[in-house]
């Protein structure tokens, strides 16, 4: 069984990548980029601050129990495990229908 060939790349100049760099191509991929992190970033942000807050100046609160010996505290703490895993899954997501469609057209443009 024969491997398939394989295209040669080349390899952009730094002059190809400063146009790239500045083109409305590029500034779109970067757009639509931090349209996601950011936001996603703050919030995930805020989320964990109400996590520290509550522990420090509420720390009645924190103590309730849930069920058990199980309390807010480590429910929240958990919640943080499971808001990074979702995070993570919901930006894989929308990278793979939004931006990696749009990198990888720069891509083709400046390697061939």
């Amino acid at each position: 069984m024969s491997a398939a060939p394989q295209r040669q790349r080349r390899q952009p100049s730094a002059q190809e990548f400063r146009e790239m760099q500045a083109s409305p191509q590029f500034a779109d991929l970067k757009k639509t980029y931090r349209s996601f992190t950011f936001p996603m970033s703050i919030a995930f942000f805020i989320w964990y601050l109400v996590y520290v807050l509550s522990a420090i100046y509420a720390p009645g609160f924190m103590a309730q129990n849930v069920f058990g010996h199980v309390n807010v505290g480590v429910i929240f703490g958990l919640l943080q495990f499971l808001t990074t895993f979702v995070i993570t899954w919901v930006y894989v997501k929308y990278a793979n229908k939004n931006i990696e469609p749009k990198a990888a057209a720069i891509r083709e443009q400046m390697e061939g």
